[in-house]
């Protein structure tokens, strides 16, 4: 009797365990999400989080950090930090010493001109004339996108958005079912390329012919009284750039007369409202692609670059600035709402984070007595030049000077019979000596130090081999590369490489981790989320997300 009943609840034990694991495997299925969807926010620093916390509505970016998954102390590992980069970065769970877009313009030496990261004269313009002969071929590796579509065996949906048409291909790499981005000038309309598509879907040409982007060119002033915007500066200073027509950087600012002057809707991406027709696209195609909706998962990647046009126009610092936050903020609040009607609370996953940061503008930094300037570049090669002609009796040996990065002339070199490394070399310890210029390294120390941390650390993880130059140079902190009302990116220091990381969704609990995370945890991230393959040179880790 006792053996009878020991071997029956053995049968029970297995029997429990066997419908816990059936359980456990259905509810692995149903954590997956529906709907994916990356959202980067072109240019935007962490302290915009808290900056204008305050006067965010409760819904968009207070809602993400007090229900989502908050890393704080996120940040790009490499140099340069630049647009393009930034998002192969983020997508492919890796740097650009693998992923091969080293800028967004680079000097390619085996064809010896500048090439732009996604031009490709094998396709063609499809939704206008001119501006989609584009494509994501000159990324090296896949993005979790790519992953992504290989796994579902095509049978969900992967399309991204923009209005900069880099921000849209390369986060969806390869095999991704279409990339929009918008056209400016005239045309004023979200195109694609031959690579994707032979013709809009009707979606897209009923949203191009309904003119909403012509809709939202409007008089742009202060989302609230302009009077407590009191976490930026005066509005008319003179560290801030212009539209042209426009006599000072001040609101309000009359969109539809200066379109009339310069008839150019590229005036549209230099305001809060190109945010606003990005939420309208990135709306029509949820709904016309049914995305969410499947019996597999769907990506939707969207890059909001208005912040980083009013970024680079007005600087940081700028009531332009706060108010585009602001009204951004609104424009989230929103298509949230959307998402949890049209896909379910339950539905759907998405991170947001940027593609860097931004500087202050180093005269602003000066006049609050901070050690900030700016470099003369035109200076510098021509320092350069008198090094070469001094040492080795030529001025024909350096090829190229663009994004920090010296090319040599390598063929012009063993013709004049003289030797690489010592050229290499003297070149590096000279232009430690130009004012301004805070680090230099030749490619071949970057080739075989292993610098792991800080600003070398950053230059090696840029540096990719095939591509870059031979010798890297790295600027003094809160330094840019010329004289300029506004502001710019690129570098290596805090200000540049420290952006904001939530996760929210399905899946995702609340909580904030302030450990050290870099951006290429991301694409490893949502890959190990969804049970997926990583992006296959993927060097990042798991983020854990209690």
């Amino acid at each position: 009797m006792k053996k009878i009943f020991i071997s029956l609840f053995l049968v029970l034990i297995v029997l429990i365990s066997n419908a816990q694991s059936i359980s456990d495997e259905s509810s692995s299925k149903e954590e997956k999400p529906k709907l994916v969807i990356g959202i980067v926010v072109d240019q935007m620093r962490y302290d915009y989080l808290h900056k204008f916390y305050d006067k965010y509505s409760d819904g968009g970016f207070k809602r993400l950090m007090k229900e989502g998954f908050s890393c704080e102390n996120a940040h790009f590992n490499y140099v340069p930090t630049y647009t393009a980069v930034g998002h192969a970065s983020i997508y492919t769970g890796t740097t650009p010493s693998m992923h091969g877009i080293i800028a967004n313009n680079w000097y390619d030496k085996t064809i010896k001109e500048s090439v732009y990261c996604v031009d490709d004269d094998r396709y063609s313009t499809v939704g206008a004339k001119k501006g989609g002969k584009k494509s994501p071929f000159r990324l090296q590796v896949t993005t979790f996108a790519d992953e992504l579509k290989l796994n579902i065996k095509n049978k969900g949906k992967v399309i991204g958005i923009s209005l900069k048409d880099r921000a849209a291909i390369l986060p969806v790499g390869f095999t991704a079912d279409a990339a929009y981005w918008f056209r400016g000038k005239k045309d004023a309309k979200f195109i694609t390329s031959s690579f994707y598509m032979e013709k809009l879907p009707n979606w897209a040409s009923n949203f191009n012919d309904l003119g909403k982007a012509k809709k939202h060119l409007k008089v742009w002033d202060t989302l609230y009284d302009i009077d407590t915007y009191t976490e930026s500066i005066a509005d008319d200073n003179d560290f801030e750039g212009t539209f042209k027509g426009e006599k000072k950087p001040t609101f309000p600012h009359d969109l539809p007369n200066l379109m009339s002057k310069n008839k150019n809707y590229n005036l549209l991406k230099a305001s809060p409202f190109g945010n606003s027709l990005l939420i309208d696209f990135a709306k029509e195609a949820i709904i016309g692609e049914n995305l969410g909706k499947g019996d597999s998962i769907d990506f939707l990647s969207m890059s909001f670059s208005s912040t980083d046009y009013v970024g680079h126009m007005f600087g940081p610092e700028s009531k332009e600035i706060q108010d585009t936050y602001l009204r951004l903020d609104k424009d989230l609040e929103q298509f949230l709402i959307f998402l949890d009607e049209k896909i379910g609370i339950d539905n759907y996953t998405l991170f947001l984070t940027a593609d860097h940061a931004v500087a202050s503008n180093p005269s602003y930094l000066k006049s609050r007595k901070v050690n900030a300037g700016y470099f003369d570049f035109d200076a510098f090669e021509k320092y350069l030049l008198t090094v070469t002609k001094k040492y080795f009796n030529t001025t024909e040996i350096i090829e190229d000077i663009s994004n920090y990065q010296i090319f040599l002339d390598v063929e012009k070199i063993e013709e004049l019979d003289l030797n690489y490394e010592e050229v290499a070399n003297k070149l590096k310890n000279k232009a430690i000596l130009f004012d301004g210029v805070y680090k230099s390294a030749t490619a071949e120390t970057l080739q075989t130090t292993n610098f792991t941390k800080g600003v070398l650390g950053a230059l090696k993880n840029g540096y990719n081999q095939k591509l870059s130059g031979d010798i890297m140079i790295v600027l003094k902190p809160a330094m840019l590369y010329k004289k300029m009302k506004g502001t710019t990116h690129g570098a290596a220091y805090n200000y540049d490489t420290h952006v904001p990381l939530i996760f929210f969704g399905q899946g995702i609990s609340h909580g904030v981790s302030k450990e050290y995370t870099p951006i290429i945890d991301i694409a490893p991230t949502i890959s190990n989320l969804l049970k997926i393959e990583f992006p296959n040179a993927c060097s990042g880790k798991i983020i854990e997300i209690p």
